[in-house]
């Protein structure tokens, strides 16, 4: 990106001095984030450009299958390109013509060229990026294409996922440092994406991410999965990097998560016992929750469109060989969480809701809720300007 921001740049964010001070309390002493976060149009707008302004998850790189596809994703202020080039390998620009700003392609349009053409004016790009032509400026004196390339996004591809770079000086490898054990027997560049679901939640996304933090709520509104995996089973990791999760167990009887815990898949093929019998839950933060299941991993990708409202792009993948086997149907894995999702999804547009009524104050966190105070912590000192 043409702007790179560091943690020494990061101004406060625009909330209560005093309810942010009680957020960085110790866990124990600690309240929730303060109440305005939740609603102010300015701290999303903070947010945009302090929180979704490093490596930021943009979905699954196998949308991208071919050599000339396309595809604008969402993500900070604006939008990334990503192109897959004739060799195989990804670039990703800003995703806006350099003649006026309009963009390349609609947010989460994909399509397959061998240019890149905006749709309002008809500037090509080759799908390095630079200008190839401009009508009417053929013979435009001072005119030379070279001055106006694309904007490139430095693009990571890792595990499956792809992340796109809005503009930190933080390597890659800083941001998911940590992590490389945890996924290393989960094969995730092999697993292909069976399903997608697109959900509209009125909730602010950090509702969404506070409530897959903790199964505190999980007896109260989770009937089926208290049936396949022990509400307080598990623990919480040290948090590390720009990451934060811990471990579920599955019950005795549960091959997996799915209404009656049979698996309609396959064991993915490294697991040891410990992850055969564990469902791991982690955030990369800002936006990318991913949980890992004996035989698939599912993804919630985050996308904050107003201060009360969350799109999610929830993702199932799976070994290549399981998709490819006659008869393959992910309805196990997919009607389970969708299920459990639309769960989550009322009660968290609950949690909007009643945090709206004027006279709510941030609440305390209670002692199972370890692994929601690592995320309201990692906020709070983002908002303070601690990096």
């Amino acid at each position: 990106m043409s702007q790179t921001v560091t943690a020494q740049q990061i101004p406060p964010a625009p909330v209560d001095a005093k309810q942010l001070a009680d957020a960085l309390r110790p866990f124990g002493e600690s309240r929730m984030l303060p109440r305005g976060s939740y609603f102010d149009p300015e701290v999303l707008a903070w947010e945009r450009r302090h929180l979704f302004s490093g490596w930021v998850g943009l979905g699954r790189s196998d949308e991208l299958t071919r050599p000339r596809m396309m595809k604008a994703y969402p993500a900070g202020d604006g939008g990334v390109l990503v192109v897959r080039q004739d060799d195989g390998s990804l670039k990703g620009f800003e995703n806006a013509c350099r003649h006026r700003g309009h963009e390349l392609l609609p947010c989460d349009g994909s399509t397959e060229g061998r240019a890149i053409v905006c749709p309002y004016h008809a500037w090509a790009y080759r799908l390095d990026g630079s200008l190839l032509g401009a009508p009417g400026f053929k013979d435009v004196e001072h005119f030379d294409t070279t001055e106006f390339p694309l904007h490139e996004v430095e693009l990571r591809e890792w595990q499956g996922w792809l992340f796109g770079n809005m503009g930190t000086t933080q390597p890659f490898e800083e941001h998911i440092s940590g992590l490389e054990p945890i996924f290393e027997h989960y094969d995730g560049a092999d697993l292909v994406t069976a399903e997608l679901h697109e959900y509209d939640v009125e909730a602010n996304w950090k509702v969404v991410v506070e409530n897959y933090q903790e199964c505190y709520h999980c007896p109260s509104i989770h009937p089926e999965l208290c049936q396949v995996s022990p509400p307080a089973s598990g623990d919480n990791l040290n948090p590390q990097a720009d990451w934060i999760g811990g471990t579920m167990e599955l019950r005795d009887h549960a091959a997996t998560m799915s209404l009656d815990g049979h698996s309609g898949g396959a064991m993915i093929g490294r697991l040891d016992e410990v992850e055969q019998r564990t469902v791991m839950y982690l955030g990369l933060l800002p936006n990318l929750l991913i949980s890992l299941h004996p035989d698939y991993v599912m993804t919630h990708l985050l996308i904050p469109t107003t201060p009360e409202r969350t799109r999610i792009r929830c993702s199932w993948a799976f070994p290549r060989a399981v998709t490819e086997a006659e008869g393959f149907d992910p309805a196990y894995a997919v009607d389970f969480w969708d299920i459990t999702n639309r769960q989550d999804w009322a009660a968290c547009e609950s949690v909007q809701r009643g945090m709206a009524n004027p006279a709510f104050l941030p609440g305390p966190l209670a002692p199972a809720e370890d692994g929601l105070y690592d995320f309201v912590h990692y906020v709070a000192r983002k908002y303070a300007g601690e990096g």
